[in-house]
């Protein structure tokens, strides 16, 4: 990954309270929450946009039921004035959604993928939006799942969930990186664009 468009978009998925809930089970990753954080605070200060994704539960028993904690967003991706925030009710974030028009119309056609959890709703996500035509990247170590049981009942665990959905999504639907990756192309961006400048000025 050698450098970053200037627009690319960082979409978060679900980064919300009601992975908070036990009945998840055992989880991986526990940085993704940090490097989200991180990717997030660069992508404000170099103004890139930024979009929200979060899922409503539809059963009176989801997680995610709008009104109650588990709806909200964690801390790490509390949403600021003017970022746009798209509610689903479905794993994709371009299901029910203006997602996709409202990336469009920004003339936006690079994804950075980060959230939760690996193997559904970001997994649905980087899906549709290789198929639709974005450059789409998910970042490996701000993504994060729960273990699984396989269809002969034995428990996969999260490391494997997570392992398995980045490499099904690798060099078909998206191009899986790392944090670290992400910042050093943003930054190599950010470097070029000043030397044009400083070339224009001179």
């Amino acid at each position: 990954m050698q450098s970053l468009p200037r627009d690319a978009a960082l979409v978060l998925i679900d980064v919300q309270q009601g992975f908070f809930d036990p009945s998840w089970g055992e989880r991986n990753n526990p940085q993704a929450e940090a490097n989200i954080s991180r990717l997030l605070s660069a992508w404000r200060n170099a103004q890139r946009p930024v979009f929200h994704v979060h899922h409503d539960s539809r059963s009176p028993a989801g997680c995610f039921r709008p009104g109650t904690p588990g709806n909200l967003p964690k801390a790490e991706a509390e949403p600021l004035p003017g970022e746009p925030v798209h509610h689903k009710q479905v794993n994709s974030g371009f299901i029910g959604t203006t997602l996709e028009a409202d990336l469009r119309a920004a003339g936006l056609s690079t994804l950075v993928i980060v959230g939760l959890t690996t193997n559904h709703c970001v997994s649905t996500t980087a899906r549709m939006a290789g198929n639709l035509g974005f450059n789409t990247f998910v970042v490996s170590d701000a993504t994060a799942t729960f273990a699984r049981r396989h269809i002969d009942g034995r428990l996969r665990s999260a490391q494997d969930v997570h392992d398995a959905a980045l490499s099904d999504l690798n060099e078909e639907f998206a191009t899986i990186v790392t944090t670290d990756a992400v910042l050093a192309a943003a930054d190599a961006e950010a470097t070029a664009a000043r030397a044009i400048r400083l070339r224009a000025d001179a």
